[in-house]
């Protein structure tokens, strides 16, 4: 891969670029929220809610019809891969607010805003590295605006991460027993949405804790999958001629892979080991929009059809390897009545692998209905028949 340190004609590059609306046309995957479209993206991150899949269940629900998750505009847009060349580069953390349903046969569009970026600093990993800064919007075809996400990448001098030293060693890929792949496997199958049933306002507690949510252990297949259902080639995966010209246009996309001889993308970290290698890191990877759409996959099943994730924020702390397994749950740290007179449960989550480190620490705000009558932040927000 293309290596190069941060200078000053870097950085003066990157400052002239800020605050542009970027040409995304080549990384937008989903523009329509289709069946099949919003059944690959759920099956993608692994959600089993039949809200999502079932035209009858989401007719019956508050939303009045077949809907999607609210992470779908993830999986039509989630990023781009943008500026600084020669640079490695990690998606650190996200945050995610979320304003209207997504309803089966709604055209999402896409815009992504690069705000400037923060540093440069000294990194403990690799040299030094600086933060870009991004937002998207996603409206649908009445001109709704359907979602805002914020999000920071790192990047970081790709030479310098991989000259550094270990302070820690982990065994990479994990090592299972056939007993402890089953008891993962049987928590995973045992575990389900909350789905018709109401999740009260009155009900919950400070200090209530959420379902836990297992994802893993990690697998090739769980990568391709998230791809598949939308998640985020930056830019769009293809193959032969089509990929070639990519590459010959834009030489940073692509590496040549030493064991097959292929020119791959720089996106391969997640399912190629010589690309995760050739980026400082030990083992292929999951994508840190994927880490999100489990977040969200996490508050869904808890809150239940008629509650409504407002706000989701998390930061991508480490590395979730194939092969790991990861643990999602969170607590009840607040209660309120917010400025659009909501009543709302803000909530502390984790996602924790089975080292115990916690690689994505996070918070929400979830509107949860009331025991007063009144409609449910579903309700409120569905599309008029």
């Amino acid at each position: 891969m293309p290596e190069a340190v941060i200078d000053d004609e870097m950085i003066a590059a990157m400052k002239a670029k800020a605050g542009i609306q970027l040409r995304i046309a080549h990384s937008i995957n989903n523009e329509e929220a289709t069946r099949i479209a919003v059944t690959k993206f759920a099956g993608g991150v692994g959600d089993t809610n039949e809200l999502w899949t079932d035209p009858e269940r989401g007719t019956a629900s508050d939303y009045g019809g077949p809907v999607a998750p609210p992470s779908f505009v993830i999986g039509c847009f989630s990023g781009i891969q943008f500026g600084w060349p020669g640079l490695g580069s990690f998606h650190s953390a996200t945050q995610m607010d979320m304003y209207r349903p997504i309803y089966w046969g709604d055209k999402i569009s896409a815009t992504c805003r690069y705000e400037g970026f923060t540093g440069p600093r000294p990194s403990s990993f690799a040299g030094r590295m600086v933060t870009d800064h991004f937002v998207n919007d996603y409206t649908n075809q009445h001109g709704e605006h359907v979602a805002r996400i914020r999000w920071q990448v790192v990047n970081f001098e790709r030479a310098a991460a991989r000259k550094k030293s270990r302070t820690r060693e982990i065994e990479v890929p994990h090592s299972w027993t056939e007993d402890e792949l089953r008891a993962v496997e049987d928590r995973v199958l045992a575990q389900r949405p909350r789905g018709a049933e109401p999740r009260y306002w009155e009900d919950v507690q400070e200090g209530d804790e959420l379902t836990l949510l297992t994802k893993g252990p990690i697998g090739l297949t769980d990568e391709v999958a998230f791809i598949a259902g939308g998640g985020t080639p930056i830019p769009r995966l293809k193959a032969h001629a089509a990929a070639l010209r990519d590459y010959a246009a834009h030489p940073a996309w692509a590496f040549r892979d030493p064991v097959t001889g292929a020119l791959e993308p720089i996106y391969a970290v997640h399912y190629n080991k010589a690309a995760a290698n050739a980026m400082g890191v030990a083992f292929q990877y999951d994508v840190g929009f994927q880490r999100q759409c489990w977040q969200i996959h996490l508050l869904t099943n808890w809150c239940g059809d008629s509650g409504w994730v407002k706000h989701a924020s998390a930061e991508y702390r480490g590395f979730v390897y194939l092969s790991d397994v990861i643990d999602l749950g969170g607590t009840v740290v607040g209660k309120s009545v917010d400025e659009d007179g909501e009543h709302v449960v803000h909530v502390k989550t984790f996602a924790r692998n089975q080292r115990g480190d916690d690689v994505m620490p996070g918070t929400a705000v979830i509107a949860l209905p009331t025991r007063s009558g009144a409609p449910s932040p579903v309700a409120t927000r569905a599309r008029a028949s």
